[in-house]
């Protein structure tokens, strides 16, 4: 029976393999050993956190396939180009392909032939009660899981149908994954799947990468001219500008190409064939901005998107975090601004007064409004509501690089603690409030609040400043809103321990919101003197487009700038130090290595050719990385004879010693028996028995045996 250890092994020889990374990053080696020890799993992991290699990795590392259910068509496109770019037999199934397409992938599926299957919520619920039992699956990854909970930001009735799944396959494991949600929505989640007491992995949501700033209004002239310099400072790379409207998308957009950028506009209001359009545009890199509604991002996997402006606050901090998570995928710093006015605040409230879930829509969106007008480090607040604690600032936020007067508030928090201790967590904010100044209203009164120890002992404030200093306890982690109990206040294990120890607590003082906003004033571009690297980077850059453009996908596809990064790191100036690059799986290192490697050669002005027999050297590590003859032939689009007659020049060179995954004892007993016969028909007489090159690897071996015996 394989041990954890051997799976983990093996997981990590093919994140190697097939991706090109020597390590996981925290917590995907458990998520990928939980699905082969086929138990369930619900992973909370941050868009761009590396959900998908958790259900990749165990499709590869299993015997069945790996169903992957999500209703986000452009995540399925993106995902299967990519898989299959590093070798990973992939497909997907929806309403984008024609029928005769979808059905010819089913049967390549029940085959054997795919290895991930890609499906939307909607056509698996068709097609799974059709399947044979037979079908062998190894596991069901369901994406954008929080949209089967009613506490969910993207709740969608059909996905409640999932529990399907585990009547008709009760011993296949299900991994539910989502980039957003809070206690409530990840319990509902397994709850609605029936899931079998699953595991649950939460991912740190912190992305230093990207840079947080929050604007007050500055006017529509100025929100240009910033979006102007985005555009500018990074030229190569891309940006989403986020709308509250179509009308307002459609405005932006029409802004920017007037100032002669290449912009395109994306919303629902937009016909199929427009939208999509628009996103192919925006994915191959052809125009560097979008303007969009919310309606645009969901499942791109682009990884050089350096900077996401919100044109106006978004309802939630959930669709906010996941929005701006579609900047820096790739680890690279990126930029995420916000633009708020009060005009926001209306117009959102009105979104959510017709929403099915008035209350606690309301509350998400103060929670987010707290965020626009917060003193206090932005990526805390983030960080808090999603349960995270962060006990320093980030340094990468506009509040911190631009502080506000901070004062020790430890007695106001520990009087506001205690406060919610004494009322057993049975208050809003807004009657602790009342607690604290010692209000006299009825409901107050009715309850007894008014004969605790802490009534009273705060009112010297007013409603205003205990709402700001409340407003940073929350933020900062130490209460918690209970969504399900009327918002109720509840101390975190965090204020617990603060209340406990009276530890210190700094805050940030109050000043009024109108006095605190800053203007922000329009600074003329200057364009910088570029770097060595930031030159070499650029010419990488022009390498991986031309590539790009002649397989038509998009350049993320061929390598993340987060690999061309490693290469101006690393300068490979050969095959072999090429392959060692982070993001460089063997695949691509054969595919790719000759033009990316002759840029850097030509940067440092090695003038020396690349040498001839390279193609050996492709074969020898292609199969150094477990691939068998075919496969060989298939990634370097040459014939299997020609495979083997490398193969046999490697073994004469004494670069390869190992034969047993190439040729039998028994093929190579044949070979020499009939070469002892009749040398001079040996290769006419095997060509019915074996492929076309084998008996050349066998005389190799012969010689190499013959060569070492004597020198032993």
């Amino acid at each position: 029976m394989e041990t954890t250890l051997d799976i983990q092994e093996r997981a990590t020889a093919l994140l190697r393999r097939f991706y090109g990374y020597n390590s996981f990053r925290p917590l995907q080696l458990d998520i990928i050993t939980t699905a082969v020890e086929r138990r369930d799993c619900v992973v909370l992991m941050p868009t761009g956190g590396g959900k998908s290699i958790c259900y990749q990795i165990p499709a590869m590392l299993g015997d069945g396939v790996v169903i992957v259910v999500s209703p986000l068509i452009a995540l399925m496109k993106d995902q299967v180009t990519a898989l299959t770019a590093n070798g990973i037999p992939a497909a997907a199934v929806n309403s984008m392909q024609t029928e005769v397409e979808n059905h010819h992938i089913m049967q390549q599926l029940f085959t054997g032939r795919i290895k991930i299957l890609y499906i939307s919520p909607e056509r698996l619920l068709m097609e799974i009660d059709r399947w044979s039992r037979d079908l062998n699956i190894s596991l069901i990854a369901i994406d954008e899981a929080h949209c089967i909970s009613q506490w969910g930001h993207d709740f969608r009735p059909d996905y409640t149908r999932l529990a399907r799944i585990k009547e008709l396959y009760p011993h296949v494991p299900i991994m539910a994954l989502t980039a957003t949600a809070d206690r409530l929505t990840r319990e509902d989640i397994a709850k609605q799947l029936c899931l079998n007491n699953p595991r649950l992995f939460i991912g740190s949501f912190d992305r230093p990468n990207i840079s947080l700033r929050v604007m007050t209004n500055p006017g529509k002239s100025k929100r240009v001219s910033y979006i102007c310099s985005l555009i500018d400072r990074y030229r190569h790379d891309s940006g989403i500008v986020y709308c509250i409207s179509r009308k307002n998308a459609e405005s932006m957009n029409a802004e920017l190409k007037l100032r002669g950028y290449k912009s395109v506009v994306y919303h629902a209001g937009l016909s199929v064939t427009e939208r999509n359009a628009a996103q192919d545009k925006f994915i191959s890199g052809e125009v560097q901005v979008v303007c969009a509604t919310v309606a645009f991002g969901m499942g791109i996997d682009k990884s050089n998107i350096r900077w996401v402006v919100h044109n106006n606050m978004p309802r939630n901090i959930e669709s906010y975090y996941q929005e701006i998570g579609r900047a820096g995928r790739d680890g690279v710093k990126a930029e995420a601004v916000m633009f708020y006015s009060y005009a926001d605040i209306a117009t959102l409230q009105n979104f959510v007064d017709e929403s099915g879930q008035q209350s606690i829509n309301t509350e998400k969106l103060n929670r987010m409004k707290e965020y626009a007008e917060a003193s206090l480090c932005r990526r805390r607040i983030l960080l808090s509501y999603f349960n995270e604690t962060m006990d320093h600032d980030c340094g990468n936020c506009d509040v911190c690089l631009n502080p506000p007067e901070r004062m020790d508030g430890t007695i106001l928090v520990l009087k506001a603690l205690s406060a919610i201790v004494r009322v057993n967590g049975a208050v809003g904010v807004t009657m602790l409030i009342d607690i604290l100044r010692g209000a006299s209203r009825q409901e107050l009164m009715q309850r007894g609040y008014h004969l605790i120890k802490t009534y009273g002992a705060g009112r010297d404030l007013s409603f205003g400043e205990w709402n700001s200093y409340i407003s940073q306890m929350i933020q900062l982690g130490l209460i918690d809103i209970a969504y399900n109990e009327n918002n109720h206040l509840k101390l975190t294990a965090y204020g617990l321990k603060v209340l406990t120890e009276r530890s210190q607590v700094i805050l940030a003082k109050y000043v009024p919101f109108e006095r605190s906003s800053r203007k922000q004033k329009g600074k003329e571009v200057v364009e910088p003197q570029l770097t060595p690297a930031e030159r070499l980077l650029e010419q990488l850059k022009e390498v991986r487009l031309k590539l790009a453009r002649k397989e038509q996908v998009p350049p993320y596809i061929i390598f993340s700038d987060k690999a061309l990064l490693e290469m101006v790191r690393m300068e490979p100036v050969d095959m072999e130090s090429f392959s060692k690059v982070e993001g460089v799986g063997e695949k691509k290192t054969v595919k790719y290595w000759k033009p990316f490697v002759t840029a850097i050669r030509k940067f440092k002005g090695i003038s020396e050719s690349l040498g001839a027999g390279l193609s050996h050297e492709e074969t020898l590590l292609l199969l150094n990385a477990g691939y068998d003859v075919g496969a060989i032939a298939e990634a370097k689009n040459i014939k299997t004879q020609t495979v083997y007659n490398h193969i046999a020049s490697l073994i004469r060179e004494d670069k390869l010693s190992d034969f047993s995954s190439v040729i039998t004892r028994e093929q190579y007993l044949r070979v020499m028996e009939i070469a002892k016969e009749n040398k001079e028909d040996m290769y006419q007489v095997l060509a019915k028995e074996m492929p076309l090159g084998l008996p050349s690897v066998a005389l190799a071996i012969s010689d190499f045996l013959l060569r070492h015996k004597a020198n032993s």
